[in-house]
């Protein structure tokens, strides 16, 4: 049985990661139960420069939308924001067994691939979504899927 756990810790240094929603499994819809976290400066929690999402689990659903989403407020992007908080919510899968993250993004989204290679993410493959997917129902037709390793978790790193 799946169990949330609290995070607190979660920062680099220049980024941390609030807790702000915790988000059960939906077994009819085939969702995983996901944490979601804002992104905030290290030394102002106030300020919400965008957020991440880490679903805990594997299905259809987190091969074609990936385990880890992110998305950055655009006055705050081009800082690495996204890639750092990659590596900081490898904690969070650490501490659920997780051992490999998948991080999907649509080919041409070149900021979103550039971040994931940042975050030490390895392209495995652009696979075609299927007409069923959720995804394939907004548009998309392929997406890439990039693997990220959990561990090592002891050092952040730096993008």
């Amino acid at each position: 049985m799946f169990v949330f756990q609290t995070f607190y810790d979660l920062t680099d240094g220049e980024i941390q990661l609030i807790p702000w929603k915790y988000i059960p499994a939906d077994e009819r819809k085939g969702f995983v139960p996901a944490y979601e976290f804002s992104i905030a400066p290290a030394n102002n929690a106030g300020l919400v420069m965008g957020k991440i999402v880490l679903r805990v689990g594997d299905n259809e659903n987190t091969l074609y939308g990936g385990h880890i989403g992110y998305l950055v407020k655009s006055k705050f992007r081009g800082n690495s924001y996204a890639a750092r908080a990659c590596l900081l919510i490898r904690k969070v899968a650490a501490a659920h067994g997780m051992k490999t993250l998948i991080i999907s993004c649509n080919p041409n989204n070149i900021p979103s691939r550039r971040t994931c290679e940042k975050a030490g993410a390895r392209l495995r493959d652009i696979i075609e979504v299927p007409p069923h997917h959720d995804l394939y129902q907004r548009g998309e037709r392929e997406t890439c899927i990039y693997e990220m390793d959990v561990q090592p978790i002891g050092e952040v790193g730096t993008v």
